[in-house]
């Protein structure tokens, strides 16, 4: 009946005199469509393609003099965010630290005017939509809101505490520290089950490798996002989990079988459906069991309409991954956009050229390859997960809420979760925890961190001296490390992915065969002890961040009893679910 009424009462505009006949805000769903049918019949062909495009946009600010040629030079489709906005009538923006849209470290103020910013410039359009302002703040390695924000261990630290608790506390603090700041969409959670210890791009941003675990975090923090309106993605379908190339630089190919596929790689993206996440993130990747014709995911209908649109019953938003990775860059550059759309996605995100994947896909609903009802589902989907999360109602954010960023009780939280991920898988002769009247040395890459975990446990009043090396160690380096380790009673190594880096191998077997026993800590890859079997010890962190090396620091001390348990196997050596307390 409220779809009749607003549908018959509603007087008739043309473009040029276009105003919202009512304001969304009541109860009545069918009444909700109504309003977004009647926004979307006023809409010209051009706003409504406009409405597809998530892109970035350097700058710091809506009009940054500053990085206007850069816009320019790299297709941006204009010098800056409002000719962006103006030109297209996109439907979102994509924040990065390399665009300067959020900086390291963060300046949330700035980030919070520039969003404000940004939805005045849209709703100041014609048609009024508000901006998906949306970014990748998974926590771990992929997080672009740093300190001063809230800074976790990350997923496969999560994985390591067996918590959905702690899962949905992370989602939670993340979500309202993203909207104090103005995105109202992330890239999260990682859905992925890691199955491949090669894998290069997914590892430790995975929850691990048993669909169950996956599923049941994934969930958790699908909730915790959306409870607090932040647009969740679970990612990247339809399972990114077993590759051994990293598809921003190739092409994968998942060589599952269907039941495989069914029971491992998809299990998580069937229960975040089952949860109602709003967004669903394709992978580029080729998968012959769902589709043989050599196209990725993101390309390829059979993946996106026939199966996650049709078998698994998703209804919400289908978002490509970045369409500027070379994963999708297996037709010509112009098409791109536009088989990504009639493969079945809703939303291409970040195109390597906005101008030209705009006026492709305009084209081809012109020419009649892509029909108008299908461009009008897809911007009626945009629409209606706009309202739902109340961008239509208000999409600005008061300046006085960048105070929940990095607040006291969101810092503690996720030293909390630290304390309990970090897992101790041998532990030979109880070397650990460190005793005060040892002489210590730790070494490793930089990118390890040994000089700040040295200085951490001197802190603590630990006897300890460092040698840091370069990310692969050269000769040199491993040898001033065994110099030292003369003087040590215990070493300590901090590898950052060992397994894959002949030099951290070397430097580990240089001070094993100096005689002194060795203690590893893998920073990244749990997977580094299939390198190192014979250390005497052996921690994994699951990630760099600082909060991972002071939670390891208080481990090695013996403040906090390790209680992480493998989320993954280490093929030969440990199963999942290994992890030792002193």
């Amino acid at each position: 009946m409220a779809l009749s009424l607003v549908l018959l009462g509603m007087p008739f505009y043309t473009h040029a005199n276009w105003q919202d006949p009512v304001k969304p805000g009541w109860k009545d769903g069918e009444a909700k469509k109504g309003w977004i049918q009647s926004k979307l019949q006023h809409m010209t062909l051009e706003e409504k393609v406009g409405q597809l495009f998530i892109v970035h946009v350097y700058g710091k600010k809506a009009e940054d003099q500053a990085y206007e040629e850069t816009n320019l030079k790299n297709n941006r489709g204009g010098k800056n965010f409002k000719e962006v906005i103006e030109k297209y009538k996109i439907g979102g923006v994509i924040y990065f630290n390399w665009s300067q849209n959020i900086t390291t470290p963060a300046d949330p103020p700035q980030v919070n005017a520039l969003s404000n910013e940004l939805q005045k410039i849209a709703m100041s359009q014609r048609m009024q939509i508000p901006l998906y302002i949306s970014t990748d703040q998974e926590g771990g390695i992929v997080q672009r809101l740093t300190s001063p924000g809230t800074v976790f261990p990350g997923n496969m630290a999560l994985g390591a505490t067996r918590s959905t608790e702690y899962a949905a506390k992370t989602a939670d603090i993340l979500a309202k520290e993203l909207k104090a700041i103005g995105v109202n969409m992330d890239f999260a959670p990682v859905a992925d089950v890691n199955m491949n210890p090669a894998n290069p791009v997914i590892g430790v941003r995975s929850f691990g490798e048993d669909p169950k675990l996956v599923s049941d975090l994934t969930v958790a923090q699908v909730e915790a996002f959306q409870n607090q309106n932040v647009i969740a993605t679970a990612k990247h379908f339809p399972g990114h989990g077993d590759t051994a190339t990293d598809s921003h630089y190739g092409l994968p190919i998942i060589n599952h079988d269907l039941e495989t596929l069914h029971k491992v790689d998809l299990a998580p993206f069937k229960a975040a459906i089952d949860a109602g996440v709003d967004s669903i993130m394709t992978a580029h990747i080729v998968v012959p069991a769902l589709d043989d014709s050599g196209l990725p995911a993101t390309l390829s209908k059979p993946i996106l309409t026939d199966l996650l649109r049709k078998e698994l019953g998703f209804d919400g938003l289908i978002i490509t991954d970045s369409l500027d990775m070379s994963g999708a860059n297996v037709v010509p550059a112009d098409r791109i956009a536009v088989e990504a759309f009639k493969a079945g996605a809703d939303i291409l995100l970040n195109p390597p050229n906005v101008e030209v994947a705009y006026n492709a896909v305009l084209n081809a609903v012109k020419n009649g390859e892509i029909s108008k009802k299908r461009l009008d589902e897809s911007v009626f989907r945009i629409l209606e997960y706009k309202m739902k999360r109340g961008l239509f109602d208000n999409p600005y954010t008061d300046a006085s809420a960048v105070k929940v960023v990095g607040a006291p009780e969101h810092l503690a939280a996720a030293e909390e979760i630290a304390n309990k991920s970090i897992t101790l898988v041998k532990n030979e002769g109880g070397l650990l925890p460190l005793k005060k009247t040892d002489s210590i040395l730790i070494a490793g890459p930089s990118t390890g961190k040994p000089t700040m975990l040295a200085d951490l446990l001197k802190a603590k009043g630990f006897n300890t001296s460092a040698s840091s090396a370069s990310a692969t160690p050269t000769a040199a380096q491993i040898a001033a490390a065994v110099e030292l380790a003369k003087q040590a009673d215990k070493v300590i190594v901090t590898t950052y992915n060992g397994a894959t880096n002949a030099g951290q191998q070397q430097l580990v077997k240089a001070l094993q065969d100096s005689g002194k026993k060795v203690i590893v800590v893998a920073i990244r890859n749990p997977y580094d002890l299939m390198a190192f079997p014979t250390a005497s010890a052996y921690l994994t962190t699951y990630g760099d961040r600082d909060v991972s090396i002071l939670a390891l620091s208080r481990v090695l001390a013996g403040e906090v009893n390790p209680s992480g348990k493998l989320p993954v196997s280490i093929p030969g050596l440990y199963g999942f679910g290994t992890g030792l307390s002193y």
